[in-house]
């Protein structure tokens, strides 16, 4: 059974140097297993791939590791984005069978941002973009990145709408006054991450992307993050809004028909049940979130998963094909 990961990260000398070099600084101090999963980010080359084939994983589709250029001054964001793209493309080159890729983007410049993605898309043969998040605390649902979004539809690719650390304001106000070592942990990979993300989506729902841009395509990872545990809910809620608030179509046709949803590394069996049985195996793909996730721990849980054979397969490749062309 084929599998695409589509979670799968990297990193470029660049990007360490640049807007990347605070995470990294930070990760270094973490041991051992820190400085594995540093090198690890590093290579997308032929370790990667062996690391691949003796996983069972077919294909990644690598995206820039967060926190990407969205937090950077534009003109950085425009250098280091390209870059990236450049060093991508080559690797996809010389692994076209194992590598795929999502553009990263010069969010905080929309119009270069939507030129970038056209010329990933058309030239370097890129399956969509990877967006870390919001933009110094502007989110997608401001008109400001309609270009961006314009651009997208029109070309037929997906935006992977990737997790980041809330804007500082909210960090001060609902992750402050812990541990460090806490602080990160509930802003980020325990709690934060996931709610940032999931609070990204409404907006761009509540602000009416998807009815302007009723084509566009966003994918998200870590079971949903927590929006179809809490889908009925917030359908019911949005339902009752006065007409000039409430959603064009129910909420949950959004969360239906212009998302999709990944693993990344939520191996977990409850919480696939609840993504299961609130969107159905045609919008959920697999991925890794590797090098943070195990390629081995994720392809046994594909396995292990309560489906049909022919959900399986969807789940772990066709879903995939039918999205990116891959």
């Amino acid at each position: 059974m084929r599998t695409i990961a589509l979670e799968e990260h990297f990193t470029t000398p660049a990007f360490v140097s640049g807007p990347g070099k605070a995470f990294i600084e930070s990760m270094a101090k973490g041991g051992p297993g820190a400085a594995k999963i540093i090198a690890q980010l590093a290579d997308i080359s032929d370790a990667r791939v062996a690391e691949m084939d003796a996983a069972g994983l077919d294909m990644q589709v690598l995206s820039l590791n967060a926190p990407g250029v969205e937090q950077a001054d534009p003109e950085e964001a425009i250098a280091v984005a390209r870059d990236a793209n450049d060093l991508l493309a080559a690797a996809v080159r010389k692994h076209p069978k194992h590598f795929a890729g999502f553009a990263s983007l010069p969010v905080g410049a929309p119009d270069q941002a939507a030129l970038e993605l056209e010329r990933c898309a058309r030239q370097l043969g890129f399956k969509g973009a990877n967006i870390n998040g919001h933009n110094r605390g502007r989110y997608l649902d401001d008109p400001f990145y309609a270009p961006i979004l314009e651009r997208a539809e029109a070309l037929g690719v997906p935006i992977y709408l990737h997790p980041t650390m809330p804007p500082p304001a909210v960090m001060q106000a609902s992750y402050g006054g812990f541990h460090p070592a806490a602080t990160f942990m509930i802003a980020g990979p325990g709690w934060g991450w996931h709610i940032e993300t999931a609070m990204h989506i409404m907006r761009m729902i509540l602000g009416g992307v998807f009815d302007r841009f009723p084509k566009l395509q966003v994918v998200i990872g870590h079971m949903g993050e927590a929006l179809p545990f809490m889908m009925p809910r917030i359908e019911a809620q949005a339902a009752m809004l006065p007409p000039p608030a409430r959603p064009k179509r129910p909420l949950g046709d959004y969360l239906r028909q212009n998302l999709h949803y990944t693993f990344g590394g939520f191996n977990y069996a409850s919480t696939f049940q609840v993504l299961l049985s609130t969107v159905g195996a045609g919008r959920i793909m697999f991925s890794v979130d590797y090098p943070y996730g195990s390629m081995a721990a994720a392809r046994e849980f594909l396995e292990k998963l309560p489906v049909s054979d022919a959900e399986r397969a969807a789940i772990a490749h066709s879903n995939a094909e039918k999205l990116l062309g891959v």
